[in-house]
């Protein structure tokens, strides 16, 4: 699979799937274009009637005092130099039908729409004559979930072609899928105006509403008189049409609707239609919840079930996007992660093709469990990474196996090996000597490799000519999840080092958990998630810099250089002061000049509390142990011999 350098990409499923789903390349479109033009004025009239795109129509503006206009698809111009006027108004209301309560006509047995715009007076005004047309096939982009029996909500801006595509599912369910279908056509713009319904529904019923604020009472009848198994409805946009349709499909009724709204995000901040989505509640965590999350104590979370399982965000009339579960995609939004849906389009051939739409975040994570599930260990899997490796190695010869890191890359150099006979030769003094002669080699491979292969993971070119894979077959920069350790401290590490670490706040994108012992002992969520995600949990003792360390150098495969390895001062500075230098610059003169080579006790010069906390990190670091004594102002530091 292919992925683009932006931020967010694109990337073809299986090619099968688009292939076997196919949309109709000749759509039959029936608008009764014919009807709507004998309402107008005949200047008009004559007008569009002689017009080279007058099947691209989309409706025709009469205002008054204004100059008339035809809207077609992507432009629109005037259809005559002399302004509309009242008489050429009144001729237009005086052959369409009734004006409901939402200032809305149409003309019998088609689906046109005549929309009025009124003064105080309640005298017409302005005519929106909107072009209705049943388009068979439209639906081909989403039939299979259709057919599924879920309900569906369509979004959308106005005039994208939503009422179209309900009208299409309605038939659809109706004739091909056999099923009972209701449809609550509040406006008679599903089913047209009239008492007969227009044959683009098929064999659904159509209820009309006598007025529009009346819709929730006709829907929830429409369950209980009739029997249907789907209910339609268009643009829900009320609290009670919310409630309602919620009520509908608890009772096991599949729901097809409508709601004003481009993406699901504008269903979650409108109050009024949030309950279509699950609804949204303020929540309190608790301590261990909200450190596991990386989060405030006080979040938005889902408070509900989805009234509707399935949204598709009409973007145009060619491009759908697809939330296949709208209780996961809202959960992503509300913890500020990117969904991953689909995109759905039709390509010249009349083919459906089916993509999805990556964010930056997602690509990593996409990749790492695409390498795992190619049958490359995951972080998590340490040691069948280890097994998986001596494996191959013993099948075949050493420089044949396939090996990842950054010792088989060269960044690293690996000390030299022996075979068993070789060691068996060496005189009994000699291993101790060559070992100790090893262990300097190695310190000063380690030390020229971290200085040549570290980056600063801030650096978005700083790992590019490193190998694909980690020293365990983990990505890199590899993603750790941290749990109740300090976060400023493990930045100060991983910055100061230049570790091929980032932090993330995400366990499904994590490669590893780094935790508190202690929590990871009382807390067996984080033990079941870490299982459940296949990724190893390691835990440090304390909130300190050297267990910090330690810890990120084992996650990444790197060898402790041990107590003769010169120490970083800046790994345990806080603001850097002068006062710190000269404190832990006088505990690492102690430690490596009296303690360790004379083994002898050293007492320090009296420190505040925050520094003496740095010198006792200090001393942890080579391994060694200290206390304080003494009373405050005079208190300090007392180092002990290994």
């Amino acid at each position: 699979m292919t992925l683009n350098g932006n931020n967010s990409s694109e990337q073809p499923i299986d090619s099968e799937i688009a292939a076997d789903q196919s949309v109709p390349t000749a759509m039959q479109i029936t608008d009764d274009l014919d009807r709507l033009l004998e309402i107008l004025p005949g200047e008009i009239r004559l007008h569009l009637e002689q017009h080279p795109q007058r099947e691209k129509l989309i409706e025709v503006v009469l205002d008054l005092g204004r100059r008339p206009e035809a809207r077609f698809l992507g432009q629109a111009e005037y259809l005559s130099d002399v302004p509309v006027s009242a008489v050429d108004l009144s001729y237009c209301v005086d052959r369409v039908g009734m004006f409901s309560g939402d200032n809305r006509a149409g003309i019998e047995r088609t689906l046109h729409r005549i929309s009025a715009m009124r003064n105080r007076a309640g005298e017409v005004i302005g005519l929106t004559c909107r072009v209705g047309r049943a388009v068979y096939g439209t639906i081909g982009m989403i039939r299979d979930l259709v057919e599924t029996g879920r309900s569906i909500l369509m979004l959308g801006r106005p005039g994208v072609g939503k009422t179209t595509a309900l009208r299409e599912i309605a038939r659809v369910l109706a004739d091909e899928l056999n099923k009972r279908v209701v449809i609550i056509d509040t406006s008679n713009e599903i089913a047209g105006d009239g008492d007969i319904p227009h044959p683009a529904i098929g064999r659904a019923r159509r209820m009309q509403v006598a007025r529009p604020e009346l819709q929730h009472q006709v829907m929830i009848e429409a369950v209980e008189n009739h029997m249907p198994e789907v209910i339609v409805i268009d643009e829900i946009g009320t609290e009670l049409e919310a409630l309602a349709a919620r009520t509908i499909a608890e009772r096991g009724v599949q729901l097809v609707g409508t709601a004003h709204g481009n993406q699901i995000e504008n269903l979650i901040k409108n109050p009024t239609l949030s309950d279509l989505v699950g609804g949204i509640q303020s929540v309190t965590l608790g301590d261990d919840e909200a450190r596991r999350r990386g989060s405030q104590k006080s979040v938005l979370e889902r408070k509900a079930p989805p009234t509707f399982d399935i949204a598709v965000e009409m973007l145009e009339r060619q491009k759908w996007v697809v939330h296949e579960e709208v209780s996961e995609t809202v959960d992503s939004l509300l913890r500020g992660r990117q969904p991953n849906p689909q995109v759905r389009t039709v390509s010249e051939t009349g083919k459906v093709v089916i993509t999805h739409e990556l964010s930056s975040d997602s690509v990593g994570s996409m990749s790492r469990r695409s390498r795992s599930a190619m049958g490359e260990p995951r972080s998590g899997s340490f040691g069948q990474a280890r097994g998986l490796s001596l494996t191959e190695s013993r099948g075949g010869s050493r420089e044949s196996s396939q090996r990842t890191g950054w010792r088989s890359s060269g960044q690293m150099t690996p000390l030299p090996s022996y075979s068993r006979n070789e060691l068996k030769s060496r005189s009994s003094a000699e291993p101790l000597q060559q070992a100790y002669l090893e262990q300097q080699d190695f310190d000063q491979l380690l030390n020229e490799s971290l200085d040549r292969s570290f980056r600063d993971p801030r650096d978005a070119n700083a790992f590019e000519d490193l190998p694909p894979a980690g020293p365990n077959g983990e990505d890199l920069p590899l993603h750790i999840y941290p749990y109740a350790v300090s976060r400023q401290l493990l930045d100060q590490a991983i910055q100061t080092l230049n570790l091929p670490v980032v932090l993330t706040k995400d366990l499904d994108s994590a490669d590893a958990v780094l935790a508190m012992r202690s929590h990871v002992k009382n807390h067996s969520k984080l033990r079941h998630a870490a299982k459940a995600h296949q990724i190893a949990v390691h835990t440090v003792k304390s909130n300190s810099m050297p267990q910090i360390v330690r810890a990120l150098q084992r996650m990444l495969n790197l060898d402790d250089p041990g107590s003769n390895e010169p120490v970083n001062l800046n790994l345990f500075y806080r603001s850097g002061d002068e006062d710190e230098i000269e404190a832990l610059e006088e505990a690492r003169l102690a430690v490596e000049q009296i303690v360790i080579p004379r083994g002898q006790p050293v007492e320090l010069l009296p420190r505040s509390a925050k520094v003496r906390k740095m010198q006792h990190e200090l001393v942890e670091h080579y391994r060694l142990k200290s206390s304080s004594f003494g009373e405050e102002p005079n208190r300090r530091l007392r180092i002990y011999p290994a």
